[in-house]
């Protein structure tokens, strides 16, 4: 039995909209080894679960030939569809039609997604592929663009916002994905950038090339625009995939829980000596994470951006939790303005999301230095400090070993509403380390000491006694208990279940002022 003439008129449409700009653009997307906007579709969401909507809007434009070039479906695949089978809101740029760049329907596309992620209360995912905006439509394309921020804008906090770099994305494109959650880019093969290297050279004499102007390397190291660079698309929409299930629908439900197999009671006694004899040695803060976590999974983003701040997502006793934790083995796990930024930001994420936080710390001070004070380390570390503030969700830290002067208050300390603050035994709680406090308090008995060194060493030795331990801050509670390490894992669980109905609030208003 033959279709009727008017479902054949349908599939045959169907059908070239499938084929975007056309076989030899496609060959041509995958000779450079990119994927096209639907074979990422594909592979992002659960197998057949894609519905498509909008697929035969037609650009409007007349000018500079452009009527003679209509596209079905325009330079961009809109749609819904489910990860894990929880529904998302997907739009993908089609490199293969006009360069994917961004008109007006292209922008209405994009827009209507948007609408219909924030009142159904779904994750929306932007796959960006697009040379920029349309020329050809002037001021429209550009007004597209503002309509999209808006909505980025207006979405933030309330749904999980993904953005994931699959080729260029240039000019006012890569503000929309700058103002959501999470950033994703390809390594080799995926580039952001305000300005490309044709300006930069005209204005500033620079000769650079794409990948070392705005290339995933550079976003993920030394930017920090970029949250997770992969090796492959593949990997990438497999990450994508993998986040989602730390990261609750919306503003208004807790993140999944994840079953495991893992004992919530397990107790590790590797915990008990990781933490060096000497308190000038590193160690690896990701091996205490791993010792604790559900199964050893820890999600890490932001891995090689500012890496003496760690962060990530992982489950404990099943429930979703986003960590932060200072890295001993990079810059001894100091403060300064990139940590400060990256952990600040990271806070707010899983506190506009339900997300308990875990704070394990180990951090000797804010960075010192001219190069730090004149970048605005003060208002940086506000920022971390706003955020813990601020963040209403349950709240656990852990004291591994320092917690010195101001970054013990920030690090989440009882002060700024820690709901569990726990201490490990070789912790030290000072207002300063040992040394830096003998030289200030007993300067002039080592200026006037007929052996200033051993002296000093006395004095050091006394005050760590005396200071460089959890005992005085719980004295005062400000630590609720000191606890063997090799118990950190069924301590953290219990609280977690003990806070699961917490409640708090902030002060009615408009907004804070967040020192940006």
């Amino acid at each position: 039995m033959t279709d009727h003439p008017k479902i054949q008129e349908l599939h045959e449409k169907r059908a070239i909209g499938r084929l975007g700009g056309g076989q030899a653009r496609i060959d041509a997307q995958h000779d450079k080894g990119r994927l096209t906007a639907r074979e990422r579709i594909d592979l992002l969401l659960d197998k057949g679960s894609f519905r498509e909507i909008d697929a035969f809007v037609e650009h409007r434009t007349t000018d500079f030939g452009l009527d003679s070039k209509k596209f079905t479906g325009d330079s961009v695949v809109t749609g819904w569809g489910t990860i894990d089978n929880r529904l998302v809101y997907v739009f993908s740029q089609d490199f293969t039609v006009l360069g994917g760049s961004l008109g007006e329907v292209h922008a209405e596309k994009i827009v209507k997604i948007q609408d219909m992620a924030q009142k159904n209360g779904a994750p929306i995912i932007g796959l960006n592929d697009s040379g920029g905006a349309r020329i050809q439509e002037g001021v429209i394309s550009l007004g597209g663009y503002a309509d999209i921020f808006l909505r980025n804008t207006l979405a933030s906090g309330v749904i999980p916002q993904i953005s994931a770099i699959m080729g260029p994305c240039a000019g006012g494109a890569v503000y929309s994905p700058a103002l959501t959650d999470l950033i994703f880019m390809v390594r080799d093969s995926s580039y952001m950038f305000v300005t490309g290297p044709e300006v930069v050279k005209t204005v500033t004499q620079e000769d650079v090339s794409f990948e070392e102007l705005g290339g995933a390397s550079v976003h993920s190291e030394t930017s920090g625009v970029c949250h997770v660079a992969a090796d492959s698309e593949a990997d990438t929409l497999y990450l994508i995939r993998k986040v989602l299930s730390y990261l609750p629908q919306n503003n208004m439900e807790d993140p999944p829980y994840k079953p495991t197999r893992d004992n919530p009671l397990r107790r590790e006694e590797a915990l008990d000596t990781i933490i060096p004899d000497d308190p000038s040695k590193p160690y690896d803060i990701k091996d205490v994470i791993q010792l604790v976590v559900d199964d050893g999974e820890f999600y890490e983003i932001h891995e090689n951006f500012a890496a003496n701040i760690v962060i990530g997502f992982a489950h404990l006793g099943g429930h979703s939790i986003g960590i932060i934790a200072n890295q001993p083995a990079v810059l001894a796990g100091v403060l300064d303005i990139d940590a400060s930024e990256k952990a600040g930001r990271f806070v707010r994420l899983c506190d506009a999301f339900n997300i308990p936080i875990l704070t394990l710390e180990d951090v000797p001070g804010f960075m010192p230095g001219t190069a730090q004070e004149h970048g605005g380390i003060i208002r940086s570390g506000a920022k971390l400090l706003y955020a813990y503030c601020e963040a209403t969700v349950p709240k656990l830290t852990v004291i591994t070993r320092k917690a010195y002067g101001g970054a013990y208050d920030v690090m989440s300390s009882k002060h700024i509403r820690g709901d569990v603050n726990l201490a490990w035994p070789s912790a030290e709680i000072a207002v300063m380390g040992p040394e830096g406090a003998v030289n200030i308090v007993f300067r002039k008995e080592l200026a006037e000491a007929d052996d200033p060194v051993a002296q000093k060493d006395k004095l050091v030795a006394e005050y760590r006694a005396k200071f460089a331990n959890p005992y005085v801050a719980a004295s005062r509670g400000f630590i609720d208990d000191i606890i063997e390490p090799r118990e950190t894992r069924p301590r953290l669980i219990n609280a977690l279940e003990m806070l699961s109905n917490k409640r708090d609030s902030n002060p009615a208003k408009k907004h804070g002022n967040i020192p940006l």
